[in-house]
């Protein structure tokens, strides 16, 4: 996920913000809340009342919106909420120093699915699986957890250990001008040499047309969130003899293809940029295509700026030299933090249920009384359901269809390597493909001199 400036959502400003459920309230709260969907549960809403919990999260619609429905969990358990908005830059930081510290500050917060095996590690969070198996506290025929997309909760899973239920996510995609390539009889790659030869066909730098662009941005959510997928698909394994491993053929032929890629088809200033700027270039109708998360639909069709609505659609990763399609397999998951005490547990535990649950993620998503409308819910069955297949179609000609083909097929649990160090691991990586992107360094000297950097942290 995004180290600096975040991908999928504009920040509020860069500290963080406390929120109640009350002040947080948005117009569509002042509904009368219907609770019979979660009365339905055969649980005790009510037994952890007069708790109180705090909740990090991101300065994000898709928790906006989860906030502006507080007030109906707050009815249904009598448990006060706090929402504290903090940056993506500062939420992994912040909330990694309450759990070291064990002051039980933040209930849960807004995981980064790559630090699981951090907190797995040191024991820092409670392992969800006894809450699920804990017929008092989980209804397993409502909450339906199998119906949480396989794929997140295999990320948030370490040591057959579920340590974060996903609550909103996503996959990368193709995003392509449908008009451009219509006008060159053009189809969308099925392979990553297909999509260098759409790339070279529609590249017009002269009339400021780009074939292409992928981030440039330094960071192990940025340029590694595109760079893992070509790593795998070109066969790249992250260990090899049980040590990890950044460097060799595969991963030079991988960072080879994307610097070509960028060097030849992408704007200079590409390099530097993260997934809001690609987005909005490719918005401006200066791109003919990228890849990158589903959710940057919302900015490319966003009618207040874009002026390429109508003229968009979607496809899957093109498939790598191996055979694959490896897509990112992102999600913004809930764990509980483990030096709460039990009562506080169970509370955050109703909370966990009530925000991942199916009603929750459809008020939250296509039901949603405000504008904003998540594109990332963590159920395969909404992914599928009418209304909101009908809401999520209007982003571009099969949008629908290439997430959730992504969803169910392409996500690979192993996208990246998911070590207790990767916090470090992940920050050298990123500085060399940055390096080679720029031209600062060759292509095997960049991954080499990162092999090095890497292997006493993997040591410590």
């Amino acid at each position: 996920m995004a180290q600096g400036p975040t991908r999928r959502h504009a920040l509020l400003g860069g500290t963080a913000a406390l929120v109640t459920a009350a002040a947080g309230a948005h117009p569509a709260a002042a509904q009368a809340p219907d609770l019979a969907p979660y009365a339905a549960a055969r649980i005790d809403w009510k037994q952890a009342a007069g708790e109180a919990i705090t909740v990090a999260v991101i300065p994000a619609s898709y928790f906006d919106n989860l906030i502006t429905l507080a007030p109906q969990f707050e009815a249904l358990t009598g448990v006060t909420l706090r929402f504290e908005k903090i940056p993506p830059a500062q939420i992994r930081q912040k909330c990694v120093i309450d759990l070291t510290s064990k002051t039980g500050t933040y209930a849960t917060h807004a995981a980064d699915p790559m630090y699981y095996a951090l907190y797995g590690a040191n024991k820092w969070v409670a392992p969800l699986n006894a809450y699920l198996n804990d017929s008092s506290l989980t209804d397993p025929a409502w909450f339906a957890l199998d119906d949480v997309i396989p794929a997140w909760r295999a990320a948030n899973t370490v040591d057959g250990r579920l340590l974060g239920m996903p609550y909103d996510g996503e996959v990368t995609l193709q995003v392509l001008r449908k008009d451009l390539y219509e006008a060159k009889g053009l189809t969308p790659a099925e392979t990553l040499e297909d999509f260098v030869r759409n790339a070279a066909a529609l590249h017009d730098a002269g009339n400021r047309v780009w074939g292409t662009a992928l981030r440039g941005v330094a960071g192990a959510g940025q340029n590694v969130y595109i760079y893992s997928s070509l790593f795998r698909e070109f066969g790249g394994q992250w260990f090899r003899n049980g040590k990890i491993t950044v460097n060799g053929p595969e991963a030079e032929a991988a960072l080879g293809w994307y610097v070509d890629v960028m060097r030849k088809y992408a704007p200079a200033a590409a390099q530097g940029w993260n997934w809001p700027d690609i987005a909005d270039a490719f918005s401006q109708g200066t791109l003919a295509s990228y890849v990158d998360a589903h959710s940057s639909a919302s900015v490319v069709n966003n009618p207040e700026k874009s002026k390429v609505i109508g003229k968009v659609a979607f496809a899957r990763w093109p498939k790598g030299p191996s055979g694959r399609r490896v897509t990112s397999i992102w999600n913004w998951g809930f764990p509980i933090n483990a030096a709460l005490p039990e009562k506080r547990r169970k509370a955050t535990w109703l909370f966990i249920q009530w925000a991942a649950s199916a009603e929750t993620q459809a008020r939250t998503s296509h039901r949603f009384a405000g504008p904003a409308k998540r594109s990332g819910v963590n159920r395969t069955s909404l992914w599928k359901d009418p209304d909101y297949v009908g809401l999520m179609s209007r982003f571009g000609d099969n949008f629908v269809e290439a997430t959730l083909a992504s969803l169910e097929n392409d996500t690979d649990v192993d996208w990246r390597p998911r070590v207790p160090q990767w916090p470090a691991v992940g920050d050298v990586l990123a500085t060399a493909i940055q390096s080679a992107l720029s031209g600062q360094a060759g292509v095997k000297a960049a991954l080499d001199e990162a092999q090095r950097r890497i292997e006493p942290m993997m040591r410590g």
